[in-house]
């Protein structure tokens, strides 16, 4: 199966744990496991689901990691979800698609509208540290760090994981991972809306 997670392929575990600042029992759970595919496999079966899903938050290319955060903020959004919050996903979406300076920024002013607290705006906020600057337009370049993005991903999937009806959150996260691994495997990823 690991064969077929192609957009692992490149990524080096080793590289990733300093970025993932996993708590100690899932650090156990992973020592010894030399790729991406085998960690998340230690790390489901030791019930460290929320960890599984940051290591494909951080192991996924970017493009494909804020698409991943906009289909598990998807599939948790209330129908009442507010519109800055929509716009905020769908900016996300946006970039995904056009991956423009403009289209990364539009999302980073979508994420401040909807002021941080939800899935969508991290999903937007993935999308802004994705490129190559954090500097306002015209300023000199300032990068992003490389674990910004996963980062944010991984707070968009903790976040969309509790919204609404916690209860729901080991589930959430079992369709969340396989999401993500089918993504991994090039496919689209997609969640339908959870149902009420």
């Amino acid at each position: 199966m690991s064969d077929a997670l192609i957009k692992f392929n490149t990524t080096d575990l080793a590289a990733l744990m300093p970025r993932l600042d996993l708590p100690l029992a899932p650090k156990i759970a992973i020592n010894g496991c030399t790729t991406v595919p085998a960690a998340l496999a230690a790390l489901e079966a030791g019930g460290f689901l929320l960890e599984a899903g940051r290591v494909i938050a951080h192991a996924l290319p970017k493009r494909e990691a804020v698409w991943w955060a906009c289909m598990c903020a998807l599939h948790t959004a209330p129908p009442d979800l507010p519109e800055p919050d929509r716009a905020a996903r769908e900016a996300a979406e946006l970039w995904v698609r056009q991956q423009t300076d403009p289209s990364r920024r539009a999302a980073m002013d979508r994420a401040q509208s909807s002021e941080f607290g939800t899935p969508e705006a991290w999903a937007a906020v993935a999308a802004f540290w994705s490129g190559d600057s954090m500097a306002p337009e015209g300023q000199p370049a300032v990068p992003p760090a490389p674990h910004l993005t996963g980062t944010a991903v991984s707070g968009a999937i903790a976040l969309s994981s509790v919204r609404g009806d916690v209860t729901r959150r080991n589930a959430r996260l079992q369709r969340f991972l396989e999401s993500g691994r089918n993504i991994a495997a090039g496919g689209p990823g997609r969640l339908t809306l959870e149902e009420a």
